[in-house]
């Protein structure tokens, strides 16, 4: 009798703890997003949260100039490619790395990083780098977006990796290449 007690109440707390760890994942203030694109055998997927801007200075002062960023919220940006790319003008093996960045005023620094499932930049490790290269930044006269928002503008071959929040929004250029 005691031992159907305890497994009863065993199992009541374990299905309680896994109500309560879904609970915690639905409710995270920056929502994941993923967004793909495809040209003939290569695929691209981003997987990144979504922080909102929700009246805040969001670079120079949320996010610090000259300061490694997890690009996005919560755990780092994440970018899988099927097939090799060419990306900001760099040869990318196909693969799945981090996705960080370094913002400043005028131009970005972007970092693809071996190292996966990070939880924000905290352990960020240069020695993991397997690409950084530089874009410009550039400023739009409006707020157009509340959410940070990555997408891809295709054309073909060629694409392109927006990255825009508040004022600012980032291009990096995208090249298929043939296999």
């Amino acid at each position: 009798m005691l031992r159907n007690i305890s497994l009863s109440l065993l199992l009541i707390l374990s299905a309680a703890a896994a109500g309560f760890g879904q609970e915690a994942i639905t409710a995270r203030p920056s929502p994941t997003a993923i967004v793909t694109m495809k040209f003939e055998d290569t695929y691209v997927k981003i997987t990144y949260s979504q922080p909102h801007k929700r009246g805040r200075e969001i670079f120079g002062d949320l996010v610090p100039y000259g300061e490694v960023w997890r690009t996005g919220a919560n755990e780092a940006t994440e970018i899988t490619v099927t097939e090799d790319i060419m990306i900001g003008g760099n040869r990318l093996e196909s693969g799945t790395y981090s996705l960080f960045s370094i913002p400043q005023e005028d131009n970005w620094t972007i970092i693809l990083n071996k190292e996966l499932g990070q939880w924000g930049a905290y352990n960020y490790n240069e020695a993991a780098d397997v690409l950084r290269f530089e874009v410009p930044a550039k400023k739009v006269d409006d707020v157009v977006w509340e959410p940070f928002t990555i997408a891809f503008e295709q054309k073909n071959e060629h694409a392109d990796l927006l990255m825009m929040w508040g004022e600012t929004m980032v291009s990096i250029p995208i090249e298929f290449l043939d296999h």
